[in-house]
């Protein structure tokens, strides 16, 4: 999706919006976040990696003991593909994603060092504890061989927080408090670790709101979040002199 007055002979800075669930996909639909962004400057770059729905039965099935991973690959293709199209600067690049997009932001950070921006919203980011207290238990013999009990070592290697180290992307973690789906634990791991490294990170913390708060949340709350959006992604891509998150 392209900013109005869209002009090729321009370079624009890009942001990668990742769907979650795994299971589901992007389509030709209104996507009012999408519209924010391209609104503000931004070119949204919005793929249907493998895993997504859509596509038949194998492209769905084959991340199963997989995610995330050769996921983050597809996601990376897409955003090559915008780049050799030559309107996009990549040193402005960000990634943001919610639920499993989430997840997929967190593990994209720890992968590449090319995103100067992102924010993971509602996400996973430690397999184990999210075993210990997700409300959704279906996952874990879909998307595991094993129980962390039983073999721990598949929850380290497949969760981005393992990997919180290599970090150099400034990260805005949004969560809500009373999120079940994926508990808020998740986001602070990923907030507490990396202040623990002395990177830059900052936490948005939503009171009374769950898992579904950019969907169907308190209005005004809906609104706030997309400001961060707005101003985090401005700050670090746009240049703009935007104090907020300063300590």
């Amino acid at each position: 999706m392209k900013p109005p007055d869209f002009s090729p002979a321009k370079k624009y800075p890009l942001v990668l919006n990742i769907h979650g669930g795994p299971h589901t996909a992007f389509g030709a639909a209104f996507m009012h976040e999408f519209q924010v962004l391209a609104g503000a400057g931004y070119v949204v770059v919005y793929t249907n990696p493998r895993g997504s729905t859509t596509y038949g039965q194998e492209f769905g099935n084959i991340i199963q003991y997989h995610y995330p991973g050769d996921d983050y690959k597809d996601l990376m293709a897409g955003v090559d593909e915008v780049i050799r199209r030559g309107y996009v600067d990549p040193k402005r690049m960000a990634v943001c994603g919610g639920s499993g997009g989430g997840l997929l932001t967190n593990w994209a950070i720890t992968q590449t060092h090319r995103f100067a921006a992102a924010i993971t919203d509602r996400c996973v980011s430690e397999w184990a504890s999210f075993y210990y207290s997700t409300d959704f238990t279906l996952f874990r013999p879909t998307w595991f061989k094993k129980p962390p009990f039983e073999d721990p070592q598949e929850s380290i290697e497949r969760s981005p927080v393992t990997y919180i180290a290599s970090v150099t992307t400034p990260l805005m973690v949004i969560h809500s408090e009373e999120d079940w789906r994926a508990p808020i634990g998740q986001g602070e791991a990923m907030f507490r670790a990396l202040k623990q490294l002395h990177k830059t990170a900052v936490m948005v913390r939503f009171p009374g709101e769950n898992h579904e708060l950019s969907r169907s949340g308190t209005p005004s709350r809906r609104v706030q979040r997309l400001e961060h959006y707005h101003k985090w992604f401005d700050k670090w891509l746009m240049g703009k002199p935007i104090k907020d998150y300063d300590e």
